[in-house]
């Protein structure tokens, strides 16, 4: 895998898989845990977790500007890994009120920030030696896999912990407990003899004490999601032995010349002070602008940030500069509205998974759902693979007995599956990555192709068609929604703070739609996100890599502070008409990428 490569992005490949498990651990339980600990509403739990994945990005600006100032770029990325160590532990200590756990969110976001960009920019510094610079998409790709392979194992370990957790408590797990038993706290709780039927069944014998059941039953859900922040903190340290031993395989940049022309340097001053008050004013007054039209100061600030970001770099690049950055900036503002619907994985597509999915499979479907038997599976199809693809007896021969071996086992522990087997919503943000690992080979495979025969799209031309494949993926489950009540059908009336019925059976769907839903997201993801990375290190100006990274993650950070779209009108629309928004707004993107298509790939040359 790592063949033609240098050894470098070895290191940077697991550093970051470690790293990207207890990112992925807060992305698949962060919003049920806010909601489940703290009984927040939909749109209040959607609001802090934007704000998270807002800071998480966002805050790479200043790692961005920290390493490129300084030329420390494995510096700069130490120091996150250490920031974020700290941030998870204090998340994983049980009973914490709000304001700590938010705290504690901050701290995290804040380390990613001095880490994720710079080691991007660095992984990119690695392809500036022209011996690997033509390897450099391909790079990206195997560098953004070992992100998902952290990723996958990531949301079975945090429902294994919170499991094992609650039947330690003498519970078992259901996910529409924790709503019912904040709305039995509040006193409005109209449904009591449902609330009363699950109790029973999760505590295995008849509860009488409807109120001690609840404390009880939050107290251990919350444990149990703690429990499973503690299992990331841990991953972080593996992150940071290896970085620490191996890190002396990336490159070290060394301060770049100073130019003789003090005009230049002036201009060229990321510390101008024009440059600073530009930055400032845009986001004043894209903050204002906000407040006085939308009533919303906070996503104005978050909006404004991204125009200062304009205004300075503008301001401290020069002519030359300009064209390739006016390039990455058209990226960037089409970056914003991907992210905004991709990353309703962690949002309402996670709402759906847990209030709109069936909470019982068949065995077959249960394989998806259960860590030891999706790996059998793998292994399998990975037999499969070896035994027709090898050309030489003895690979073929592992690839046969892989097959039947793991074949032979699959199907031993699917013949152990009851009839009915359940799921726990978490396991849907196991797709996304697994479906990275797996098609990552296939679509470089499928470049090479078309790169041998002069046909392969240009990067800017593939992240137009992910674009496209995206919407795509929200019609799959905008489909899937047709049928089912809604969420604002549910609330019950004069409920404060809203409450709501639970949903109904028959407007649970199988699986295969939020399942089929993630495979095209996550073709779209490796058409875009990976491409992204490589188009940004191959333009940006050799002084700005750190902060064009940083750039391109602030853009995310923007989309995913637009990620409250989804939670704000997750009770006030149909659900067909909420995907609906995503759909549109990546037509537009796409449509908007193509327009402009020329230009972006004249930067790359």
């Amino acid at each position: 895998m790592f063949k033609g490569h240098p050894k470098g992005l070895f290191v940077a490949f697991f550093a970051n898989m470690g790293e990207r498990f207890g990112f992925y651990t807060m992305m698949a339980i962060l919003v049920l845990f806010l909601q489940a600990k703290y009984g927040l509403s939909a749109e209040v739990a959607g609001e802090y977790y934007s704000w998270f994945y807002f800071g998480i990005y966002a805050l790479a600006l200043i790692g961005g500007i920290l390493a490129d100032a300084t030329r420390k770029y494995k510096t700069v990325i130490l120091f996150g890994l250490i920031i974020m160590f700290g941030g998870y532990v204090m998340i994983a200590m049980p009973g914490m009120p709000l304001a700590l756990t938010l705290t504690g969110l901050f701290i995290i976001a804040f380390g990613n920030g001095l880490f994720k960009g710079n080691l991007q920019a660095v992984v990119g510094q690695l392809y500036d030696d022209p011996k690997y610079s033509k390897v450099r998409d391909s790079a990206f790709m195997i560098f953004y896999m070992g992100i998902n392979i952290g990723a996958f194992f990531a949301p079975y370990v945090a429902t294994g912990i919170r499991n094992w957790y609650l039947k330690t408590q003498g519970f078992l797990h259901d996910g529409s407990l924790p709503a019912m038993c904040h709305a039995y706290k509040d006193g409005v709780a109209e449904n009591t003899e449902a609330f009363q039927t699950l109790a029973t069944k999760v505590s295995g014998s008849a509860v009488t004490d409807l109120g001690a059941f609840a404390e009880n039953y939050l107290d251990a859900f919350a444990k149990g999601y703690n429990y499973a922040f503690a299992i990331a903190a841990g991953t972080m340290i593996l992150s940071l032995l290896v970085y620490t031993f191996f890190n002396k395989l990336l490159p070290n940049v060394e301060k770049a010349e100073v130019k003789k022309d003090k005009a230049i340097n002036k201009s060229e001053s990321q510390g101008n002070p024009v440059a600073i008050g530009l930055a400032l004013g845009a986001v004043v007054l894209t903050a204002v602008i906000f407040h006085f039209a939308f009533d919303n100061l906070e996503l104005g600030a978050a909006v404004g940030l991204f125009f200062g970001f304009i205004a300075w770099i503008f301001t401290i690049s020069t002519k030359e500069e300009r064209p390739k950055i006016t390039s990455l900036l058209l990226v960037f503002f089409v970056v914003i509205f991907f992210w905004m619907s991709f990353h309703q994985n962690g949002l309402t597509l996670t709402f759906f998974a847990r209030d709109y999915t069936v909470k019982f499979v068949d065995p077959f479907t249960n394989i998806f759902f259960d860590l030891w038997t999706i790996l059998a599976f793998i292994g399998t199809l990975a037999g499969l693979y070896v035994t027709f693809a090898m050309k030489e007896m003895k690979f073929k021969a592992i690839g046969l007995a892989m097959f039947l071996g793991l074949g032979f086992l699959t199907y031993y522990l699917v013949s152990g599956y009851p009839a009915e087997n359940p799921i726990a919503p978490e396991i849907f943000q196991v797709f996304n990555p697994l479906f990275i690992v797996a098609l990552t080979f296939p679509v470089m495979g499928i470049f090479a192709w078309m790169n041998k025969k002069n046909i392969e799209p240009s990067t800017p031309k593939k992240i137009g068609i992910g674009m496209i494949i995206a919407a795509i993926g929200f019609v799959v489950v905008l489909v899937g929604s047709l049928d089912v009540v809604s969420p604002h059908e549910l609330i019950i009336a004069g409920s404060d703070p809203v409450a709501f019925e639970p949903v109904p059976d028959s407007s649970r769907v199988m699986p295969y739609w939020l399942i089929n839903t993630y495979l095209i997201l996550t073709i779209a993801e490796l058409f875009l996100s990976p491409m992204g990375l490589s188009f940004v290190s191959k333009v940006a100006p050799a002084r700005f890599q750190g902060l064009m990274q940083g750039g391109w993650l602030l853009a995310t950070a923007v989309g995913n502070k637009f990620l409250f779209v989804g939670s704000v009108f997750w009770n006030k629309l149909d659900l067909w008409q909420l995907w609906a928004i995503f759909v549109v707004c990546c037509i537009l993107s796409a449509l908007f990428i193509f327009s402009i298509l020329k230009r972006l790939e004249n930067a790359t040359k």
